[in-house]
């Protein structure tokens, strides 16, 4: 009764206000103005963008423009072009605004933005990938006049990264009114300290901003709800001015957030001045409590839990960086679906539509800051290890590092501290690469020489390592005084997580003190380094934060408890770090750069999730790594990268297989099985090739294998658990003709917001329903209804295609077409053709 009558007193409260200035948050994405080019004067008022191209934001124009084989394109950040673009919009702001705080906020510019306002100048942003806002107020015209702001970005250092970055406002912008009197951006924060199965304290500092204006009698309410469902509310009167005690707030039976259940609350804040509403901001977050340990790894909500991690870098394939949240949510799930419970940002912070999906599907996140601090990394201008991008043209975030680093990372941190999936923050990627005398420490101190030493069991000797390092370096180590700068930015904003780096030479690291200031160690690359460092450091806290996506790998980590979990390179195939043309980027991954699942997806699946699963793949006798006699059984060699291209990348990469059964007569063709059924029963067109059983290849690589003389037909693989069938995978010949396109799509219908997406599938088959892998065709698709085409692709990591077409060359018989909704509602059709065949004929209804 108590609490209804409290609930009826704040209702009372909010009605009797004598003013309500809730916030104003517009969608400021859509009709701006674009050039490619440079445009001195395009900052001014009154320049005449007439004849420049309009668009609506997200906007990429690398991924736009194309791949280029020559000229200002490099193999580092994916053969595409950079430049100078400049955007420009007009806007009104009624008189009735005048005196609000009015500001723009960006999501994300690629990069070196310039700003204005009506000709004046806001500021510059160098970095990128972080969000950031400027206040407008003072210089808009409020009587109806109109205003202008300019952006210039400026990526005339196309190759100022190691994989693609896009270019141009790829992310979201906001204007936003507020009151004079208001909460800060980014300024509710909410931690969970103590939670238990009856009850959880909710934690929450509120920052408050004033621009001028009386601060007198202000108070704040506090309203908790789960499901849209009022749980509680507090109310806070602030006796000291703009200052807001830390407030905690008990809730009761809480509903935990976890990988299983991704329960979520609102916390709406509301801030009042003599009883009325000034300013309200909603901000959603999770209940868990998580826990690394150097000896039992990582807890959720106190149960044990392996991190099951990809990394994951922030294009995807045919919209390049300006990716809308359907299709993350599109490709979480595809993770997810094979076992995937975290997600690395490789390895700058990445959009908040990504956060939101892995808060609404339970996925837990290292959030990143950094690939480099203040010394560059080298870049690549015609394949992947050929360090030979110009200095000019690789000019990048590292000359700004020193001014702008505590500044884009305590943003990162203010940006996304509410947000249940990040369970830590790293402030950096394979930093010792850049200083290189720790390269020079690891090689004096370990028998076998060489910088990178993969797959060397390292010295862990911590006087020899110091000797040596001191040797090497006079004075302080730069790596381990900025390391512990960087940590402290972050404890000075959020001391509820722990912090973290991925270490390619943790050895030498944790004699410089590198290691010593994080408080989870990631090692990149070092499963070698597992029991000497438990050893040597039995109170450090271990995790795989990148991993090659092998089967000893995931072994070495899910063998031992005292490390967290791994984190494999990587969860879809992404753009750069490529080459030799047309190689325009990495498909080393569970799925390609179009959302099909590859062979390595295919095995990780079988590791990672419990329900029956086989698959099966192929390759010529002649061409595969794997080798058997009656002598020796199977045997593996190793086939290394041929020049130019770095002969190290094949630990990155798969085996040579294919999805398919056709080859020539009798050819000699070994089939490799994934599966976690108990035994496997291989057939060939009905006839029995024998059994297998899993145990016997769990030691070694988890494949099973069969040599297999090739014979026209059908290839059959059965999974067996008990005795009883429970999975089976076939594999048919196939014609060289199509004679059916099966389309499908992942929705029936669209929102019609401007933001809905559908991916459309389509597979070419034969007259037989057999999938064409190896007879590729151009295929069209027809498109009518309020919807638009934003992208083709078909996976390979060799297609250069425009994506911005209707037309694509199918890769493996596969290709895709990426469908986001207008705000028109009505029937949308889509079709393929191809040499006179045709699909049938989708129909999505789109919808307010």
């Amino acid at each position: 009764m108590k609490k209804l009558s409290y609930i009826a007193v704040l209702f009372l409260l909010i009605s009797c206000s004598e003013t309500n200035t809730e916030r104003v948050i517009e969608n400021f994405n859509d009709n701006w103005k674009f050039n490619l080019g440079n445009q001195p004067n395009a900052y001014k008022s009154s320049f005449d963008d007439t004849s420049w191209r309009t668009l609506n934001i997200p906007h990429d124009w690398s991924i736009e423009k194309g791949y280029k084989k020559e000229g200002e394109t490099a193999s580092s950040t994916g053969f595409v072009q950079g430049g100078i673009g400049w955007y420009r919009k007009d806007f009104i702001v009624t008189e009735e605004d005048r005196g609000k705080e009015i500001s723009v906020l960006f999501d994300g510019v690629y990069n070196n933005s310039s700003v204005w306002i009506n000709g004046q100048f806001l500021g510059k942003r160098p970095n990128g990938y972080s969000s950031f806002s400027y206040d407008l107020s003072e210089h808009l015209n409020y009587h109806g006049t109109k205003n202008t702001i300019a952006v210039k970005v400026d990526r005339t250092a196309y190759v100022d990264s190691r994989w693609y970055t896009g270019s141009g406002i790829y992310r979201k912008v906001r204007l936003i009114k507020k009151s004079p009197i208001n909460i800060a951006q980014w300024g509710v924060q909410i931690t969970t300290p103590k939670v238990t199965e009856n009850s959880a304290t909710i934690s929450i500092n509120t920052s408050l901003k004033n621009n001028g204006e009386s601060n007198k009698n202000l108070s704040l309410i506090y309203t908790v709800l789960h499901n849209n469902v009022e749980i509680i509310s507090k109310k806070i009167d602030l006796k000291k001015i703009l200052v807001v005690p830390k407030t905690e707030i008990e809730i009761v039976t809480p509903k935990l957030w976890s990988t299983e259940k991704s329960n979520l609350y609102s916390l709406k804040v509301a801030l009042y001045q003599n009883n009325a509403l000034v300013d309200n901001t909603t901000e959603t977050f999770g209940i868990r409590t998580f826990n690394f340990d150097a000896k039992k790894g990582f807890t959720l909500n106190g149960k044990s839990l392996k991190i099951k991690g990809v990394n994951l870098h922030h294009d995807a394939g045919a919209v390049g960086a300006a990716v809308p949240k359907g299709i993350w949510e599109y490709r979480v799930n595809k993770l997810k679906s094979i076992g995937v419970n975290a997600i690395r940002f490789a390895h700058n912070p990445h959009s908040k539509e990504l956060l939101e999906v892995c808060d609404e599907q339970g996925v837990l996140v290292m959030n990143e800051a950094f690939d480099e601090w203040n010394v560059p990394k080298l870049k690549s201008k015609k394949y992947i290890g050929d360090n030979k991008a110009s200095e000019e043209a690789s000019k990048g975030y590292p000359e700004h590092f020193d001014k702008w680093g505590e500044r884009d990372l305590k943003g990162l941190i203010h940006r996304d501290f509410n947000h249940p999936s990040v369970i830590m923050w790293s402030i950096g990627n394979e930093i010792e690469w850049t200083f290189p005398h720790y390269s020079k420490t690891f090689s004096d101190v370990n028998s076998e020489p060489g910088a990178q030493g993969y797959d060397v069991t390292p010295n862990y000797d911590f006087k020899m390592i110091k000797e040596a390092l001191d040797q090497n370096i006079e004075g302080e180590d730069p790596l381990a005084k900025i390391a512990k700068q960087l940590v402290g930015w972050v404890k000075e904003v959020d001391t509820s997580r722990p912090v973290t780096a991925g270490s390619v030479l943790p050895s030498i690291g944790m004699v410089s003190g590198y290691g010593t200031a994080l408080d989870v160690f990631g090692y990149n690359y070092r499963a070698s380094d597992y029991d000497l460092a438990h050893q040597t450091y039995p109170d450090l806290k271990i995790l795989g934060s990148e991993n090659w996506g092998d089967y000893k790998e995931w072994k070495s980590i899910n063998e031992r408890d005292f490390v967290s979990g791994i984190f494999v390179w990587t969860g879809f195939a992404y753009l750069g770090e490529a080459g030799p043309w047309p190689r325009k980027g990495l498909n080393i991954s569970f799925f390609d750069f179009a959302g099909f699942k590859t062979p390595r997806g295919h095995f990780y699946e079988t590791l990672w999730t419990e329900k029956p699963k086989i698959y099966m793949v192929t390759t010529p006798a002649d061409e595969s790594e794997f080798s058997y006699s009656e002598k020796d059984g199977w045997k593996f060699e190793m086939q290394l990268s041929p020049p130019p291209v770095w002969n190290m990348l094949r630990k990155w990469e798969w085996y040579k297989v294919n999805p398919k059964w056709k080859y020539k007569n009798n050819e000699q063709v070994i089939v490799q099985t994934y599966t976690n059924c108990e035994e496997a029963e291989l057939f060939l067109n009905g006839t029995s090739l024998g059994k297998q059983k899993l145990i016997d290849v769990i030691e070694t690589d988890h494949i099973l294998k069969w040599l297999v003389p090739y014979k026209e037909g059908e290839l059959k693989i059965i999974g067996y658990n008990n005795g009883k069938k429970v999975d089976q995978y076939i594999l048919n010949t196939h014609k060289d003709e199509v004679s059916k396109i099966d389309i499908l799509s992942t929705k029936t219908s669209l929102t019609a917001d401007g933001k809905s997406v559908i991916i459309v599938t389509i597979n070419l088959l034969d007259d037989n329903g057999n999938l064409l892998i190896d007879a590729d065709k151009e295929v069209t698709f027809n498109l009518s209804g309020p919807a638009k085409n934003i992208g083709v692709d078909n996976g390979w990591e060799m297609n250069v295609q425009n994506h911005k077409t209707n037309k694509i060359i199918t890769h493996e018989g596969k290709a895709i077409l990426i469908l986001q909704a207008t705000n028109e509602i009505g029937q949308i059709e889509v079709s393929a053709t191809t040499n006179g065949i045709k699909s049938e004929t989708l129909k999505i209804e789109s919808y307010k």
